[in-house]
């Protein structure tokens, strides 16, 4: 048998223990304001869950938490489906906020203020 490498002691759990894993799967951004943004997964995201997002805006690349206020299967192609879901920005600090509002703004000069 191995040595322990481990500096801990892990306790042994008697019953049930539930958690949750977060993976990170790819989606795609189709609106984004600097209160949410719309989404589309292969994955469904439930009502009121807490997620994490990685966005690129232009050259910054910030994470953002969002909650899912609502969600719906758009699309069923063989055997994958796409969700588009809205998700609402919490807990935002002010340097992401300002990336975000700065990311729109040069999005709407290259499209002419439309």
């Amino acid at each position: 048998m191995a040595a322990e490498r481990r500096d801990d002691d892990r306790v042994p759990i008697l019953g049930d223990m539930e958690g949750e894993i977060m993976i990170f799967q790819p989606m795609q951004v189709r609106e984004i304001g600097c209160d949410g943004a719309t989404v589309e997964t292969r994955a469904a995201l439930h009502i009121n869950s807490l997620h994490e997002l990685r966005l690129t805006l232009g050259d910054r690349s910030v994470i953002v938490k969002g909650r899912v206020v609502h969600s719906r299967i758009t699309d069923v192609d063989q055997e994958v489906v796409t969700y588009c879901s809205g998700l609402e920005f919490v807990e935002l600090s002010s340097r992401v906020t300002d990336v975000i509002a700065g990311f729109l703004d040069t999005m709407q000069a290259r499209r002419g203020g439309a």
